[in-house]
């Protein structure tokens, strides 16, 4: 329940953000914040806090809380806040209609490399599948996953079709909110011509990662393809630490 209060307190914010709400850049004070959503005032600094740590506000010692002048411009196409990680959650769509094509769903043997990446022993099987991702029925990412079958038996083909880190939080009552990515780009190959429309001088972007469960678990081992045109992000970065 608490996790919900301060989801709810940000999810408000962004949106008065967004809509213009602060005209002089600073929110209200934390009183004024707990009395407005009648909420208590640790409340009001858990979601305060998060914000701060996304980079979407910042507080300047003795003169309040303000809003960060770049979150307004930034226009990355992915914003993972909340509890999941997921890709469906977490892209901004501006009013597109996002889809997904399940391309291939199968079980197999995973190699050394694929069983030390998601921490598993020999006999263990995972589940292997390719989606592709689409805005208004264009194809915009290349989703190639591994999920151990013990962490999901009853995975399955029609739930690859929508969000599986959903149907985790949902059916399984565990999270997705860790990972480790290595972001890159290269020159596209076959597949990324074929099914995100490229030319052959056009480049992919590449995200390559790990998914961990809320209890440390690896859950998934993946590699996404991105269009060039969506491959781009903003973070914000705090090194008084």
């Amino acid at each position: 329940m608490a996790d919900l209060i301060y989801q709810k307190i940000i999810d408000s914010l962004k949106k008065e953000i967004d809509d213009g709400a602060f005209p002089n850049m600073r929110l209200p004070d934390e009183r004024s914040l707990a009395e407005n959503y009648k909420v208590s005032r640790s409340s009001i600094k858990r979601a305060l806090s998060n914000m701060s740590e996304q980079g979407i506000i910042f507080k300047k010692r003795g003169s309040g809380t303000f809003v960060n002048p770049l979150y307004l411009k930034q226009d990355s196409y992915f914003n993972y806040s909340g509890k999941n990680l997921g890709i469906t959650d977490s892209f901004k769509a501006n009013g597109q209609k996002p889809g997904i094509k399940v391309l291939s769903f199968d079980v197999i043997r995973p190699d050394e490399e694929m069983r030390d990446n998601l921490f598993l022993n020999k006999g263990e099987f995972v589940y292997a599948f390719k989606r592709l991702r689409l805005l208004d029925d264009i194809p915009f990412m290349i989703e190639t996953g591994y999920i151990p079958i013990k962490l999901a038996p009853e995975l399955s083909e029609q739930i690859a079709s929508e969000s599986i880190f959903n149907y985790v939080e949902s059916e399984l009552g565990k999270e997705v909110n860790k990972t480790y990515l290595t972001i890159s780009a290269k020159p596209s190959d076959e597949e990324g011509q074929k099914l995100l429309s490229l030319k052959p001088n056009e480049p992919v972007g590449l995200m390559e990662g790990i998914f961990f469960l809320n209890d440390g678990t690896p859950f998934e081992f993946s590699t996404m393809k991105l269009h060039y045109k969506y491959f781009k992000y903003d973070s914000f970065v705090d090194l008084d630490r």
